[in-house]
């Protein structure tokens, strides 16, 4: 009987441990003008990276994609390294590409209203974690007053970062910030009366002096009320 529960209790602890999406492999079914069809299934909001196989061990990124439901997706130009003396690719896509999406889910953003909220989901999942104080400087200096999800994309970009977790009233939402879409969310306890504005870092976002960016006089959308605006 000890021997059962104690394989429930480590089979529950396993399932909550890779409750956040993780990398989906696919394969380019057929092509249909900027669109494609996959040889299986992926979740919506995914986004990813579209390779191309040239033989002799030698392959590339040629586009980025975002799953559409029922197995089809976008194919879109890869931008992610932009450079004026590397040329880009070229190559069309091919049925038999490999798609892999979420291929920057390890790396993740949390955005919370205080720091117990930061370490409760940061100590829960294991991912690679980017800093809300990046964010935090970067928000000051595109002289921003609240989130959105047009400034997660650019962000996320900038630091390839796949994932961005935020801590909503009495939820966790799942954002594929590329996507710009939640792709996931769960249940979480939260303290609203003791939010940060705008967000949650370990330096004070509202003296903007000290980084002589933008108006000193600028005022932050509280924090719930901010990232209620990212759906």
């Amino acid at each position: 009987m000890k021997k059962i529960l104690f394989l429930f209790l480590l089979i529950s602890y396993a399932l909550f441990a890779d409750a956040l999406p993780k990398s989906i492999q696919s394969t380019v079914k057929t092509i249909t003008d900027n669109s494609i069809q996959l040889t299986s299934d992926i979740p919506t909001g995914m986004s990813g990276i579209i390779m191309h196989d040239y033989g002799n061990g030698i392959s590339a990124i040629t586009h980025t994609t975002i799953s559409l439901g029922n197995a089809k997706a976008s194919v879109e130009p890869y931008t992610a390294i932009l450079h004026k003396n590397i040329p880009s690719i070229k190559t069309e896509v091919t049925v038999g590409d490999k798609v892999i999406f979420g291929n920057f889910y390890e790396n993740a953003l949390v955005i919370a209203p205080n720091q117990v909220a930061y370490k409760q989901i940061t100590e829960k999942f294991k991912r690679t974690w980017v800093h809300p104080d990046a964010l935090a400087l970067y928000f000051m200096q595109e002289e921003e007053n609240a989130l959105n999800m047009e400034l997660l994309k650019r962000f996320s970009k900038k630091h390839q970062i796949g994932l961005v977790l935020v801590v909503a009233s009495k939820k966790l939402l799942v954002i594929d910030p590329i996507s710009k879409k939640v792709i996931g969310s769960t249940g979480l306890n939260t303290n609203p009366n003791t939010a940060m504005t705008p967000f949650y870092a370990r330096f004070k976002q509202l003296d903007l002096s000290v980084f002589s960016v933008g108006d000193n006089d600028k005022e932050y959308t509280p924090y719930f009320q901010s990232v209620a605006g990212l759906k």
